[in-house]
Protein backbone atom coordinates (compact mmCIF):
# COMPACT_ATOMS: atom_id res chain seq x y z
CA UNK A 1 0.00 0.00 0.00
CA UNK A 2 1.52 3.31 -1.11
CA UNK A 3 1.21 6.88 1.15
CA UNK A 4 2.06 9.79 -0.02
CA UNK A 5 5.53 11.30 0.07
CA UNK A 6 5.62 13.57 2.66
CA UNK A 7 3.41 11.35 5.12
CA UNK A 8 4.81 10.91 9.21
CA UNK A 9 7.00 7.51 8.75
CA UNK A 10 6.63 6.49 12.59
CA UNK A 11 9.86 5.06 12.76
CA UNK A 12 11.83 8.15 10.91
CA UNK A 13 9.49 11.07 12.90
CA UNK A 14 7.79 13.68 11.29
CA UNK A 15 8.69 14.66 7.64
CA UNK A 16 9.67 17.90 6.63
CA UNK A 17 6.68 20.42 5.42
CA UNK A 18 7.60 20.56 1.66
CA UNK A 19 8.69 16.76 0.24
CA UNK A 20 11.49 18.63 -2.03
CA UNK A 21 13.64 19.30 1.00
CA UNK A 22 12.92 16.07 3.00
CA UNK A 23 16.32 14.35 3.55
CA UNK A 24 16.57 10.58 4.36
CA UNK A 25 17.50 9.97 8.54
CA UNK A 26 18.60 6.96 9.90
CA UNK A 27 16.06 4.21 11.37
CA UNK A 28 14.28 5.66 14.64
CA UNK A 29 16.87 3.19 17.10
CA UNK A 30 19.51 3.20 14.91
CA UNK A 31 22.14 5.30 15.31
CA UNK A 32 25.67 6.28 13.47
CA UNK A 33 29.19 6.17 15.65
CA UNK A 34 30.58 9.79 14.48
CA UNK A 35 34.23 10.14 14.70
CA UNK A 36 33.73 12.06 17.76
CA UNK A 37 32.97 9.14 19.78
CA UNK A 38 34.46 6.38 17.96
CA UNK A 39 37.95 6.86 20.51
CA UNK A 40 35.35 5.37 23.43
CA UNK A 41 34.44 2.53 21.37
CA UNK A 42 38.07 1.21 20.04
CA UNK A 43 39.26 1.59 23.57
CA UNK A 44 36.75 -0.78 24.76
CA UNK A 45 36.89 -2.95 21.92
CA UNK A 46 40.89 -3.39 22.05
CA UNK A 47 40.97 -3.64 25.56
CA UNK A 48 38.13 -6.23 25.56
CA UNK A 49 40.89 -8.25 23.20
CA UNK A 50 43.61 -7.88 24.63
CA UNK A 51 41.98 -9.15 28.09
CA UNK A 52 39.89 -12.15 25.83
CA UNK A 53 43.43 -13.24 24.12
CA UNK A 54 45.12 -13.12 27.63
CA UNK A 55 42.13 -15.56 28.36
CA UNK A 56 43.39 -17.96 25.54
CA UNK A 57 39.48 -17.06 23.93
CA UNK A 58 39.49 -16.86 20.03
CA UNK A 59 37.35 -14.80 18.08
CA UNK A 60 34.59 -16.16 15.67
CA UNK A 61 32.37 -14.09 13.08
CA UNK A 62 28.42 -15.25 12.85
CA UNK A 63 26.06 -13.78 10.01
CA UNK A 64 24.00 -11.42 11.25
CA UNK A 65 20.64 -13.07 9.36
CA UNK A 66 19.72 -16.28 10.42
CA UNK A 67 16.40 -18.93 10.02
CA UNK A 68 13.78 -17.48 12.45
CA UNK A 69 13.06 -21.35 13.58
CA UNK A 70 17.05 -20.51 14.68
CA UNK A 71 15.39 -18.28 17.31
CA UNK A 72 12.35 -19.66 18.45
CA UNK A 73 14.27 -22.80 19.25
CA UNK A 74 16.99 -20.97 21.67
CA UNK A 75 15.08 -18.02 22.71
CA UNK A 76 11.35 -19.72 22.85
CA UNK A 77 8.92 -18.68 20.57
CA UNK A 78 6.33 -17.27 23.44
CA UNK A 79 8.88 -14.80 24.42
CA UNK A 80 8.76 -11.16 24.07
CA UNK A 81 11.80 -11.22 21.77
CA UNK A 82 10.37 -13.78 19.17
CA UNK A 83 6.79 -12.73 19.38
CA UNK A 84 6.96 -8.73 19.04
CA UNK A 85 10.80 -7.65 19.02
CA UNK A 86 12.57 -10.15 15.73
CA UNK A 87 12.97 -8.30 12.38
CA UNK A 88 11.80 -11.19 10.74
CA UNK A 89 11.02 -11.49 6.80
CA UNK A 90 10.48 -13.98 4.12
CA UNK A 91 13.26 -14.19 1.77
CA UNK A 92 12.66 -14.76 -2.09
CA UNK A 93 12.49 -18.87 -1.37
CA UNK A 94 9.98 -18.16 1.09
CA UNK A 95 11.83 -18.89 3.79
CA UNK A 96 11.75 -16.92 7.43
CA UNK A 97 14.77 -15.21 7.95
CA UNK A 98 15.65 -12.73 11.13
CA UNK A 99 18.21 -10.30 11.60
CA UNK A 100 20.16 -11.90 14.50
CA UNK A 101 18.62 -10.49 18.12
CA UNK A 102 21.51 -11.78 20.44
CA UNK A 103 24.52 -13.74 20.15
CA UNK A 104 24.65 -16.84 21.52
CA UNK A 105 21.91 -18.71 19.35
CA UNK A 106 24.11 -18.23 16.36
CA UNK A 107 27.27 -19.56 18.06
CA UNK A 108 26.29 -22.68 19.13
CA UNK A 109 24.65 -23.11 15.52
CA UNK A 110 28.19 -22.31 14.40
CA UNK A 111 29.59 -24.46 16.61
CA UNK A 112 27.73 -27.50 15.66
CA UNK A 113 27.74 -26.70 11.81
CA UNK A 114 31.19 -26.06 11.59
CA UNK A 115 32.59 -29.92 14.03
CA UNK A 116 34.07 -28.00 16.92
CA UNK A 117 32.57 -30.02 19.46
CA UNK A 118 35.49 -32.40 19.31
CA UNK A 119 37.07 -30.32 21.94
CA UNK A 120 36.71 -27.74 24.81
CA UNK A 121 36.07 -23.92 23.27
CA UNK A 122 36.59 -20.26 24.22
CA UNK A 123 35.19 -17.89 22.00
CA UNK A 124 34.38 -14.51 21.87
CA UNK A 125 32.36 -12.71 19.22
CA UNK A 126 31.18 -8.77 18.39
CA UNK A 127 29.10 -6.80 16.03
CA UNK A 128 25.18 -5.74 15.62
CA UNK A 129 21.97 -6.96 17.08
CA UNK A 130 18.47 -6.33 15.97
CA UNK A 131 15.55 -6.07 17.89
CA UNK A 132 11.93 -3.64 17.35
CA UNK A 133 11.97 -2.25 21.09
CA UNK A 134 10.83 1.49 21.99
CA UNK A 135 14.12 3.73 21.58
CA UNK A 136 15.81 5.20 24.77
CA UNK A 137 18.81 5.66 26.08
CA UNK A 138 20.36 2.15 26.14
CA UNK A 139 18.04 0.36 24.68
CA UNK A 140 18.26 0.18 20.40
CA UNK A 141 17.06 -1.14 17.76
CA UNK A 142 20.19 -1.99 16.48
CA UNK A 143 22.68 -2.25 19.23
CA UNK A 144 26.20 -3.69 19.88
CA UNK A 145 27.34 -6.58 21.80
CA UNK A 146 30.41 -8.30 22.93
CA UNK A 147 29.98 -11.60 24.03
CA UNK A 148 32.08 -14.98 25.24
CA UNK A 149 30.59 -18.29 24.73
CA UNK A 150 32.75 -21.65 26.13
CA UNK A 151 31.58 -24.94 25.29
CA UNK A 152 32.57 -28.39 26.79
CA UNK A 153 33.42 -27.28 30.26
CA UNK A 154 31.63 -28.66 33.66
CA UNK A 155 32.11 -27.82 37.03
CA UNK A 156 32.13 -23.88 38.44
CA UNK A 157 36.00 -23.30 37.63
CA UNK A 158 34.76 -22.34 34.41
CA UNK A 159 31.59 -20.28 36.07
CA UNK A 160 34.18 -18.05 37.91
CA UNK A 161 36.63 -18.01 35.04
CA UNK A 162 34.16 -15.75 33.11
CA UNK A 163 33.06 -13.86 35.79
CA UNK A 164 36.48 -13.02 36.84
CA UNK A 165 37.14 -12.31 32.91
CA UNK A 166 34.58 -9.42 33.28
CA UNK A 167 36.06 -7.99 36.32
CA UNK A 168 39.45 -8.25 34.89
CA UNK A 169 38.10 -6.18 31.93
CA UNK A 170 36.50 -3.63 34.24
CA UNK A 171 39.79 -2.64 36.33
CA UNK A 172 41.47 -2.32 32.70
CA UNK A 173 38.82 0.08 31.57
CA UNK A 174 39.42 1.98 34.71
CA UNK A 175 35.81 1.68 35.36
CA UNK A 176 34.18 1.55 38.79
CA UNK A 177 30.89 1.04 40.45
CA UNK A 178 29.82 -1.75 38.78
CA UNK A 179 28.38 -4.34 41.09
CA UNK A 180 27.62 -7.84 40.45
CA UNK A 181 24.52 -10.04 40.86
CA UNK A 182 24.70 -13.72 40.82
CA UNK A 183 22.07 -16.38 41.32
CA UNK A 184 21.79 -20.24 40.33
CA UNK A 185 18.34 -21.15 37.93
CA UNK A 186 19.12 -25.04 39.38
CA UNK A 187 18.77 -28.17 36.81
CA UNK A 188 15.75 -28.66 34.89
CA UNK A 189 14.38 -31.17 37.26
CA UNK A 190 15.19 -28.70 39.98
CA UNK A 191 13.53 -25.73 38.14
CA UNK A 192 10.18 -27.81 36.97
CA UNK A 193 9.51 -28.61 40.37
CA UNK A 194 9.85 -25.07 41.40
CA UNK A 195 8.12 -23.99 38.49
CA UNK A 196 4.62 -25.54 39.85
CA UNK A 197 4.84 -24.02 42.88
CA UNK A 198 5.95 -20.72 41.51
CA UNK A 199 2.74 -20.96 39.51
CA UNK A 200 0.63 -22.08 42.75
CA UNK A 201 1.32 -18.73 44.84
CA UNK A 202 1.00 -16.53 41.95
CA UNK A 203 -2.13 -17.67 41.01
CA UNK A 204 -3.17 -16.70 44.31
CA UNK A 205 -2.51 -13.52 43.38
CA UNK A 206 -3.43 -13.57 40.28
CA UNK A 207 -5.70 -10.30 39.84
CA UNK A 208 -2.94 -8.01 41.50
CA UNK A 209 -0.35 -9.35 38.82
CA UNK A 210 0.33 -7.21 35.80
CA UNK A 211 -1.07 -7.62 32.64
CA UNK A 212 2.68 -9.37 31.39
CA UNK A 213 2.58 -11.38 34.07
CA UNK A 214 -0.56 -13.09 34.42
CA UNK A 215 0.17 -13.73 30.67
CA UNK A 216 3.81 -15.03 32.09
CA UNK A 217 2.39 -17.86 34.20
CA UNK A 218 1.25 -19.86 31.59
CA UNK A 219 4.76 -19.46 29.30
CA UNK A 220 7.85 -18.68 31.00
CA UNK A 221 6.22 -17.95 35.32
CA UNK A 222 10.35 -17.03 36.23
CA UNK A 223 10.20 -14.04 34.52
CA UNK A 224 7.41 -12.46 36.72
CA UNK A 225 10.49 -12.52 39.52
CA UNK A 226 11.83 -10.28 37.72
CA UNK A 227 8.48 -8.00 36.73
CA UNK A 228 9.34 -4.07 37.25
CA UNK A 229 5.71 -3.46 38.18
CA UNK A 230 6.08 -2.39 42.37
CA UNK A 231 2.69 -4.09 42.91
CA UNK A 232 4.25 -7.72 41.12
CA UNK A 233 7.36 -7.21 42.41
CA UNK A 234 5.84 -6.59 46.24
CA UNK A 235 3.92 -10.20 45.66
CA UNK A 236 7.13 -11.63 44.57
CA UNK A 237 8.74 -10.75 47.65
CA UNK A 238 6.94 -13.55 49.65
CA UNK A 239 7.36 -16.33 46.63
CA UNK A 240 9.11 -18.90 47.45
CA UNK A 241 13.09 -19.30 46.84
CA UNK A 242 14.29 -21.16 44.25
CA UNK A 243 17.71 -20.91 46.29
CA UNK A 244 15.99 -23.08 48.46
CA UNK A 245 14.97 -26.02 46.58
CA UNK A 246 18.37 -26.85 45.14
CA UNK A 247 19.87 -30.23 45.50
CA UNK A 248 23.27 -31.06 46.99
CA UNK A 249 25.40 -30.75 43.43
CA UNK A 250 23.48 -27.47 42.40
CA UNK A 251 24.10 -26.20 45.91
CA UNK A 252 27.89 -27.37 45.79
CA UNK A 253 28.32 -25.70 42.40
CA UNK A 254 27.43 -22.40 43.72
CA UNK A 255 28.95 -22.45 46.69
CA UNK A 256 32.17 -22.72 44.58
CA UNK A 257 31.44 -19.81 42.89
CA UNK A 258 31.03 -17.64 45.39
CA UNK A 259 33.88 -19.15 47.42
CA UNK A 260 36.27 -18.47 44.46
CA UNK A 261 34.81 -15.05 44.00
CA UNK A 262 35.57 -14.27 47.93
CA UNK A 263 38.88 -15.47 47.68
CA UNK A 264 39.51 -12.82 44.39
CA UNK A 265 38.16 -10.30 46.55
CA UNK A 266 35.30 -9.67 43.87
CA UNK A 267 32.46 -8.48 45.63
CA UNK A 268 29.09 -9.68 44.57
CA UNK A 269 25.26 -9.60 46.01
CA UNK A 270 23.26 -12.95 45.66
CA UNK A 271 19.82 -11.94 44.11
CA UNK A 272 17.09 -15.20 44.48
CA UNK A 273 14.94 -13.16 41.81
CA UNK A 274 17.63 -12.89 39.38
CA UNK A 275 16.92 -15.17 36.07
CA UNK A 276 17.60 -13.48 33.08
CA UNK A 277 15.57 -13.32 30.00
CA UNK A 278 15.91 -15.99 27.82
CA UNK A 279 14.78 -19.74 28.29
CA UNK A 280 17.93 -21.49 27.90
CA UNK A 281 19.76 -20.61 31.12
CA UNK A 282 20.52 -23.12 34.03
CA UNK A 283 22.58 -22.87 36.94
CA UNK A 284 24.53 -20.16 37.17
CA UNK A 285 23.34 -16.85 36.05
CA UNK A 286 24.97 -13.12 36.73
CA UNK A 287 24.82 -9.61 35.65
CA UNK A 288 27.25 -6.21 36.35
CA UNK A 289 24.56 -3.55 37.26
CA UNK A 290 25.35 0.47 37.19
CA UNK A 291 23.54 3.28 38.42
CA UNK A 292 24.77 5.72 36.18
CA UNK A 293 23.07 5.05 33.41
CA UNK A 294 19.16 5.52 34.42
CA UNK A 295 17.07 2.62 33.89
CA UNK A 296 19.44 0.90 31.63
CA UNK A 297 21.96 -0.24 34.07
CA UNK A 298 22.68 -4.01 33.71
CA UNK A 299 26.11 -3.64 30.98
CA UNK A 300 26.63 -7.21 30.90
CA UNK A 301 24.34 -10.66 31.59
CA UNK A 302 25.16 -14.07 31.54
CA UNK A 303 24.92 -17.74 33.23
CA UNK A 304 25.29 -21.03 31.95
CA UNK A 305 23.00 -22.92 29.32
CA UNK A 306 23.79 -26.99 29.51
CA UNK A 307 21.24 -27.79 26.99
CA UNK A 308 21.20 -25.44 24.55
CA UNK A 309 23.76 -27.52 22.48
CA UNK A 310 21.25 -30.57 22.25
CA UNK A 311 18.25 -28.26 21.67
CA UNK A 312 19.31 -27.14 18.20
CA UNK A 313 20.22 -30.47 16.99
CA UNK A 314 24.48 -30.73 18.85
CA UNK A 315 25.62 -33.38 21.43
CA UNK A 316 24.86 -32.91 24.54
CA UNK A 317 27.50 -30.23 25.81
CA UNK A 318 27.84 -27.94 28.63
CA UNK A 319 28.28 -24.05 28.19
CA UNK A 320 28.35 -20.63 30.01
CA UNK A 321 28.81 -17.19 28.43
CA UNK A 322 27.93 -13.64 28.67
CA UNK A 323 27.48 -10.61 26.23
CA UNK A 324 28.23 -7.06 27.47
CA UNK A 325 26.28 -3.85 25.76
CA UNK A 326 28.58 -2.07 23.48
CA UNK A 327 26.27 1.36 23.89
CA UNK A 328 26.20 1.05 27.61
CA UNK A 329 29.84 0.97 28.37
CA UNK A 330 30.89 3.31 25.80
CA UNK A 331 28.51 5.60 27.79
CA UNK A 332 30.34 4.52 30.79
CA UNK A 333 33.85 4.99 29.39
CA UNK A 334 32.73 9.03 28.69
CA UNK A 335 31.29 9.65 32.02
CA UNK A 336 34.91 8.15 33.42
CA UNK A 337 37.53 10.93 33.56
CA UNK A 338 40.12 10.35 31.07
CA UNK A 339 42.69 12.18 28.87
CA UNK A 340 42.14 13.92 25.66
CA UNK A 341 41.92 10.85 23.65
CA UNK A 342 44.87 9.21 21.61
CA UNK A 343 45.98 12.17 19.36
CA UNK A 344 47.77 12.20 15.63
CA UNK A 345 51.82 11.84 16.01
CA UNK A 346 52.56 14.36 13.33
CA UNK A 347 51.62 15.98 10.40
CA UNK A 348 53.16 16.53 7.14
CA UNK A 349 52.92 20.37 6.01
CA UNK A 350 54.10 20.09 2.52
CA UNK A 351 54.69 23.70 0.25
CA UNK A 352 55.86 24.08 -3.36
CA UNK A 353 55.27 21.85 -6.34
CA UNK A 354 57.88 19.31 -5.54
CA UNK A 355 57.46 18.97 -2.26
CA UNK A 356 53.68 18.30 -2.60
CA UNK A 357 54.45 15.79 -5.10
CA UNK A 358 56.96 14.27 -2.91
CA UNK A 359 55.30 14.11 0.70
CA UNK A 360 52.88 10.87 0.22
CA UNK A 361 56.32 8.91 -0.53
CA UNK A 362 57.82 10.54 2.29
CA UNK A 363 54.96 9.64 4.73
CA UNK A 364 55.24 5.63 3.07
CA UNK A 365 58.90 5.70 4.36
CA UNK A 366 57.79 7.10 7.80
CA UNK A 367 55.07 4.87 8.13
CA UNK A 368 57.56 1.91 7.37
CA UNK A 369 60.13 3.43 9.27
CA UNK A 370 58.21 4.04 12.49
CA UNK A 371 55.60 1.19 13.04
CA UNK A 372 51.80 2.18 14.05
CA UNK A 373 52.79 5.86 13.57
CA UNK A 374 49.87 7.75 13.07
CA UNK A 375 50.67 10.68 10.50
CA UNK A 376 48.17 12.80 8.06
CA UNK A 377 49.74 14.16 5.21
CA UNK A 378 48.11 17.69 4.04
CA UNK A 379 46.84 17.14 0.64
CA UNK A 380 45.07 20.05 -1.67
CA UNK A 381 47.73 22.18 -1.49
CA UNK A 382 47.66 25.88 0.37
CA UNK A 383 49.73 28.72 1.76
CA UNK A 384 52.22 27.68 4.67
CA UNK A 385 49.48 29.35 7.04
CA UNK A 386 46.85 27.68 6.26
CA UNK A 387 48.55 24.16 6.52
CA UNK A 388 49.96 25.06 9.77
CA UNK A 389 46.44 25.91 11.08
CA UNK A 390 44.97 22.48 9.32
CA UNK A 391 47.99 20.37 11.20
CA UNK A 392 47.32 22.35 14.57
CA UNK A 393 43.45 21.92 14.04
CA UNK A 394 44.25 18.10 13.79
CA UNK A 395 45.81 17.67 17.34
CA UNK A 396 49.11 16.59 15.96
CA UNK A 397 51.86 16.20 18.50
CA UNK A 398 54.17 18.00 15.88
CA UNK A 399 54.31 19.14 12.61
CA UNK A 400 56.84 18.06 10.00
CA UNK A 401 57.97 19.81 7.27
CA UNK A 402 59.23 20.17 4.23
CA UNK A 403 59.34 22.54 0.86
CA UNK A 404 62.02 22.30 -1.94
CA UNK A 405 64.89 23.70 0.35
CA UNK A 406 64.31 21.13 3.18
CA UNK A 407 64.01 18.68 0.13
CA UNK A 408 67.77 19.82 -1.35
CA UNK A 409 68.97 19.53 1.98
CA UNK A 410 67.40 16.16 2.48
CA UNK A 411 66.00 17.56 5.92
CA UNK A 412 62.95 17.56 7.68
CA UNK A 413 61.43 20.64 9.84
CA UNK A 414 59.98 19.28 12.94
CA UNK A 415 57.74 21.64 15.08
CA UNK A 416 55.75 21.05 18.36
CA UNK A 417 52.82 21.98 18.36
CA UNK A 418 51.92 20.98 22.07
CA UNK A 419 54.93 22.88 23.63
CA UNK A 420 56.73 25.79 23.27
CA UNK A 421 59.70 24.31 21.29
CA UNK A 422 61.56 25.92 18.60
CA UNK A 423 61.35 23.88 15.38
CA UNK A 424 64.43 22.30 14.05
CA UNK A 425 65.87 20.14 11.32
CA UNK A 426 66.33 16.24 11.37
CA UNK A 427 67.33 13.69 8.77
CA UNK A 428 64.39 11.06 8.07
CA UNK A 429 66.01 8.32 10.43
CA UNK A 430 66.67 11.37 13.00
CA UNK A 431 62.71 11.90 12.48
CA UNK A 432 61.93 8.47 12.49
CA UNK A 433 63.80 8.06 15.47
CA UNK A 434 62.29 11.19 17.45
CA UNK A 435 59.35 9.62 16.63
CA UNK A 436 59.93 6.26 18.21
CA UNK A 437 60.73 7.96 20.86
CA UNK A 438 57.64 9.94 21.44
CA UNK A 439 55.16 7.03 21.00
CA UNK A 440 56.96 4.77 23.31
CA UNK A 441 57.39 7.42 26.28
CA UNK A 442 53.41 8.39 26.06
CA UNK A 443 52.63 4.34 26.47
CA UNK A 444 51.80 3.65 22.88
CA UNK A 445 52.87 0.42 21.54
CA UNK A 446 55.42 0.38 19.07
Amino acid sequence: MSTPADAADPDLGPAPAGAASKTIQAIRGMHDVTPARIDAWQRLEDTARAVLTGYGYAEIRTPIVESSDLFKRSIGEVTDIVEKEMYSFLDRNGDSLSLRPEGTAGCVRAVIENGLLTQPQRLWYRGPMFRHERPQRGRYRQFHQLGVEVFGLTGPAIDLEVILLTARLWRALGLTGLRLEINSLGDAPERAAYREELVCFLDGHRDRLDADSRRRLTTNPLRVLDSKSPETAAIVAGAPALLDRLGAATRDHFADIRAGLDAAAVPYRINPRLVRGLDYYNRTVFEWITDDLGAQGTVCAGGRYDGLVAQLGGPSTPAIGFALGIERLVDLLELTPRGAPSALDAYLVAVGERAQREAPLLAERLRDAVPGLRLMTHCGGGSFKSQFKRADKSGARVALVIGDNELERGVIGIKPLREAAEQRELDLLQTAALLTAARTASGEVV
